[in-house]
């Protein structure tokens, strides 16, 4: 199986290019107002306006209000939605376009293995479970959480859960051991291919993406 990629956070054409050209599978867009890589629906939609075919855009929300996903929607185009707040199932479900849930490992009733799947099977109608760090913001703050919390998740049947994406305080020199021991579906990063918030390294994408093919093989 090979590892498909995500890169978080693009705010800047030349940086959606290099990840493109990396090998990323999906390019994500943070539509969180007190983000340090928050985009406008217009300027997300001028940056992903020649994206090629196979690529995925990934919208991202931390607690939106509906008519604001809404408007993101329209006006950008997203092929996926991202939640990454305590969004309900019925909410996430609601706007005709797949998408992915994010966990906060760690945050209160998700600190254990079973209160961590129990919480994911909630939304089962997700594309995607992503694991991300419990800290006071809502993504791209490098840091790491447990993996031990996942052992619930990875027992249970592959039939029985949505496929896995690895986040959280990832880069190219801690990415190897967490790709070989869970195995995801694919891994999210943003603040660990970064040279600042918001401005994407070259050298740490391609790391980054060698790291997850040397992984694979």
């Amino acid at each position: 199986m090979r590892t498909r990629i995500k890169i978080c956070g693009m705010t800047r054409y030349e940086d959606l290019v290099c990840s493109v050209d990396a090998g990323a599978d999906a390019v994500g867009f943070v539509f969180h107002p007190s983000s340090k890589r928050f985009v406008t629906a217009e300027h997300a939609a001028q940056l992903v306006k020649n994206l090629p075919a196979f690529v995925s855009s990934v919208a991202l929300f931390v607690n939106p209000e509906p008519q604001f996903v809404q408007e993101v929607i329209e006006t950008m185009r997203p092929t996926l939605l991202q939640f990454h707040g305590e969004e309900s199932p019925e909410f996430c479900a609601s706007f005709s376009t797949p998408y992915i849930k994010a966990f906060r490992v760690g945050a209160p009733g998700m600190d254990t293995a079973q209160g961590l799947s129990e919480s994911c099977r909630q939304f089962s109608g997700a594309s995607a479970w992503l694991f991300d760090s419990y800290t006071p913001v809502y993504g791209g703050s490098g840091h790491t959480f447990d993996h031990a919390l996942l052992s619930g998740l990875l027992a249970l049947d592959p039939a029985q859960r949505a496929p896995l994406i690895l986040s959280g305080g990832l880069n190219a020199q801690t990415l190897l051991e967490p790709l070989r021991r869970i195995r995801p579906w694919a891994v999210d990063v943003s603040s660990g291919v970064e040279s600042e918030p918001g401005i994407k390294s070259a050298q740490r994408i391609a790391e980054f993406v060698a790291t997850v093919k040397k992984a694979d093989a």
